[in-house]
């Protein structure tokens, strides 16, 4: 490759880095341009847009109850008792696989 070529290359890069720079700059204004504006169903932008996010607000309060630990425990163990019929099943489907993949090999 000669020099010529590798400054071409060189400059072409250069020249799609910049502009690459320069429409990433440009992005913001791009969005807010009615031809490519957001979609019709897009809720308003907000009046303020440097305005902070409500980040000390509490949600209200619950109106139902937290469950009672005995409810809570009940839960627990159902899920518990879900879980290991799953793991019990996988571990038979596993070693289902594993005996018929033996005696495949076994039989050729």
């Amino acid at each position: 490759m000669s020099v010529d070529r590798k400054l071409w290359a060189l400059a072409a890069v250069g020249v799609l880095l910049l502009s690459a720079l320069a429409l990433g700059g440009c992005s913001t204004s791009i969005a807010d341009m009615p031809i490519f504006g957001t979609p019709a169903d897009a809720p308003e932008r907000a009046k303020d847009p440097s305005a902070y996010l409500p980040v000390h607000d509490l949600p209200p309060d619950r109106e139902e109850p937290e469950l009672a630990p005995a409810e809570r425990a009940k839960i627990q163990a159902e899920l518990v008792a879900a879980r290991d019929r799953q793991a019990s099943a996988a571990a038979a489907k596993d070693t289902a696989a594993k005996d018929a993949a033996s005696k495949d090999a076994a039989s050729k």
